[in-house]
């Protein structure tokens, strides 16, 4: 079994793809090779024409390996690999005599392909913003479940009140309590129609035939209300609103509002929401000139809007400010009319940074939902996987660069497995070790000590979301370690860690004590554990209610305690 992990994590590292930018797919011209792209490998195509001992000649004298592709018998494609060890200049040498060969068609790379989940919303193809910011990539890794992202704006068509009703595309979608701090009461209706269009973008019923997608679908909605029907508010009325949406759990909240004034209040108010563990995320401002506020406010991920060109939306604001920059021309989703009344609905294409800070904010969920919560280690992951634009050397325009939310949970998923795999072999090895010098211990091979170390430590489907989109609800619970499953339920939870910590198995072993048959597999269970609290400390991109030191003593003591007795459990008792 030890051998069957290895070949699994090699071959992760073959089939994997290290990302899942639009901007590396796009269009028929290559223009480099991509991190979707096989190193050494090249895909030459000869004319038809061109007899085969012909293409063996041209490709020997060049000192290439080939080999012909399954249609070789009716095309002339033949699969070069050139020596990973060869410099780029030798490379880009033999790329150019082949390119230059008259009997060659066309020259590119071999590069991975992969299923991607599709939704059947039928304005889906009308929403050229999801799939600029690699949508269908991402949800094959993360759909947001148990995250709760606040929407701080005129409210949220979320029910069904009064002369008011919940729109027709977010009846598969959860709307949590929320506050009117206009009117002072629980109902957060939306009587403009900016709110709900806001919170489409962010959580839309999805794959339901019916209207538009939303970024980070299996999300839940806070309606914060806090401009009035004309769409205005104050600074102190956004201030409340984004501490009574952190004070009730919200772990994203978007401001899709702003204005000129640096507030003191709003100041306070996202420090008090980022000290609670939430990401704020705020629309740079629709001014043509200087970044407003608090798309501007130190804490809050400011985000300019960018058109179909991947350029700077004429009327976006820009300069010191901004983080990252979202698609904000032409979004498409659906909102009320009407003031809400008599279930009056459109699904309009609206242009603004209103319409760019939720995607980002919808970003900000998905990576919440596979564990990464720490505010700080959500906003590098989005810059770090952004895409470069050109024309902006200081980062006015775009910050970072665009949102490639595909890339970035991809990389987040890698990297988490990566560093789970790891930890579980060494501490596999440790544990074995410290069980022999009490004697003979279990096979390290056991189907059930690998069942329960998989399960706990990595995920038993870890490599699932690979192959299917998490968008299922089996395959998000069980590409999951055990100690993730609460952030399915509700992801404020998670940083408490109810479900990883040596209670878990301690406990097993008191309900199954006994059963000398179930030893290996419990041992799996504590090995693993002790690897997810190991690679949680090691990767850092966790928010806790306790703090970043205390929760690493907590987390390495458990893993300490937890290796221990699993020892205890791989040594044989005569």
């Amino acid at each position: 079994m030890l051998r069957y992990l290895m070949a699994l994590a090699i071959l992760c590292g073959v089939i994997w793809p290290a990302s899942a930018s639009a901007g590396d797919v796009d269009g028929p011209k290559w223009t480099g090779e991509s991190s979707w792209d096989i190193p050494g490998e090249y895909v030459v195509d000869f004319h038809d024409d061109v007899a085969r001992s012909a293409i063996e000649t041209v490709l020997s004298s060049l000192g290439l390996t080939f080999s012909d592709t399954t249609l070789a018998e009716d095309t002339r494609i033949e699969l070069v690999t050139i020596p990973a060890s060869s410099a780029k200049g030798v490379v880009g040498r033999w790329l150019a005599k082949l390119r230059a060969d008259p009997r060659v068609e066309g020259v590119e790379p071999h590069a991975r392909v992969r299923a991607l989940f599709v939704p059947d919303d039928p304005l889906f193809d009308k929403q050229w913003h999801m799939s600029r910011v690699g949508a269908e990539a991402a949800w094959a890794m993360s759909v947001g479940r148990g995250v709760t992202v606040a929407v701080v704006d005129t409210g949220i068509a979320c029910e069904n009140f009064d002369k008011f009703t919940k729109a027709s595309d977010l009846a598969q979608t959860k709307c949590v309590a929320g506050r009117n701090l206009i009117k002072n009461n629980s109902h957060a209706n939306d009587d403009q129609g900016h709110g709900t269009h806001v919170a489409g973008t962010i959580a839309q019923s999805t794959h339901n035939g019916l209207g538009a997608a939303g970024l980070a679908f299996h999300a839940r909605l806070m309606p914060v209300k806090v401009l009035n029907a004309n769409g205005w508010g104050t600074t102190s009325a956004v201030a409340d609103g984004i501490r009574w949406a952190a004070d009730h759990g919200a772990q994203v909240i978007n401001l899709s509002l702003g204005g000129p004034r640096d507030s003191r209040i709003l100041r306070a108010a996202v420090r008090h929401a980022r000290d609670k563990g939430a990401i704020v995320v705020a629309a740079a401002g629709n001014s043509g000139g200087a970044v407003g506020y608090p798309g501007g406010t130190e804490g809050v991920i400011g985000v300019s809007a960018t058109d179909n060109a991947d350029a700077l939306a004429w009327f976006s604001s820009r300069g010191q400010g901004v983080d990252i920059a979202a698609p904000g021309v032409a979004v498409v989703q659906q909102t009320i009319c009407d003031r809400g009344r008599n279930r009056c609905e459109i699904f309009p294409a609206y242009n603004g940074t209103s319409m760019a800070a939720p995607h980002v904010a919808g970003a900000a969920a998905l990576l919440v939902g596979l564990g990464v919560s720490d505010a700080d280690a959500v906003e590098r992951i989005l810059a770090d996987s952004a895409k470069r634009l050109d024309g902006d050397a200081d980062g006015a325009k775009f910050g970072a660069g665009l949102l490639q939310v595909g890339e970035a949970v991809d990389s987040v998923v890698r990297t988490q497995t990566i560093a789970r795999l790891i930890a579980l072999l060494l501490l596999t090895l440790l544990a074995f070790r410290w069980a022999g010098r009490r004697g003979e211990t279990h096979s390290p091979v056991s189907v059930g000590y690998w069942l329960g170390a998989l399960t706990t430590g990595v995920g038993l489907l870890f490599f699932g979301p690979w192959l299917m989109s998490r968008h299922h609800w089996w395959l998000d619970l069980l590409s999951r370690p055990f100690g993730e499953w609460d952030l399915l339920l509700d992801a404020s939870l998670h940083g408490f860690l109810p479900l990883a910590n040596a209670a878990v198995p301690i406990g097993l072993i008191v309900v199954l004590m006994g059963v000398k048959r179930a030893n290996p597999w419990l041992a799996g269970v504590c090995v693993g554990t002790a690897a997810y609290l190991t690679a949680l400390v090691g990767l850092g991109q966790l928010s806790t209610p306790f703090g970043w030191l205390l929760t690493c003593v907590w987390c390495v003591a458990n893993a300490l305690l937890c290796l221990y007795v699993a020892s205890l459990l791989l040594a044989k008792r005569s």
